[in-house]
């Protein structure tokens, strides 16, 4: 069973339908106790951390995201799940998860924002989720801000887009990606496979 956090900030249902076209069961909740229950916890998301922050902390969700990452569950964060792994965010300067240290900044002057397309991933660690995937694929991206962490060592993609952004992070029994395999063709598929594969069957 995956489940699939829903704190009412952006389209989860496509989510859903990937894993569940993989042969999952999936369970979407907003219930704290089911999210402390969970084996595996895809976190999606899109829009502002702002609000997004308020629905987790009115939806008594914050601890308990927390929690399970701390546990090493498999956990799967997705375009604002993984913004949201940081500490703050510029955007109405928001406290964040702090699961890792750094912050989510605005994309530079200069390029049109959101940026919202297809975008190379350059692959700059190895990891499981990547067995079949090549340095430079495309994946698709709809955001206006990225995430910068504090250790270099988390980074695991890059994107070029007006600043050579982080769109993969890895800690432990966590990856996170800016763009969403979900609308991302068969390659975001493999990630989701890759995932359940390497780090839910063997957790």
């Amino acid at each position: 069973m995956v489940t699939i956090v829903d704190y009412d900030s952006g389209n989860i249902r496509s989510v859903e339908k990937a894993i569940q076209k993989l042969g999952r069961d999936t369970l979407v909740t907003d219930s704290p106790k089911d999210i402390l229950a969970a084996k595996a916890v895809i976190f999606p998301g899109q829009g502002a951390s702002e609000s997004a922050m308020l629905n987790l902390n009115k939806k008594h969700l914050v601890e308990p995201l927390i929690e399970v990452i701390r546990k090493g569950v498999p956990f799967f964060g997705v375009c604002l799940g993984l913004q949201l792994l940081l500490e703050t965010s510029q955007e109405g300067l928001t406290p964040c998860l702090g699961v890792a240290k750094g912050e989510t900044v605005l994309l530079p002057p200069g390029v049109k924002r959101p940026h919202m397309g297809w975008n190379r991933v350059v692959i700059k660690q190895d990891h499981p989720v990547f067995e079949g995937i090549e340095s430079g694929s495309y994946f698709y991206f709809v955001h206006s801000y990225y995430a910068d962490p504090d250790d270099d060592n988390l980074v695991y993609g890059v994107t070029d887009y007006g600043v050579n952004f982080c769109s993969v992070i890895a800690l432990d029994n966590l990856i996170a990606t800016q763009f969403h395999p979900e609308k991302s063709g068969t390659l975001g598929v493999k990630l989701y496979e890759n995932f359940l594969k390497y780090m839910v069957d063997r957790n």
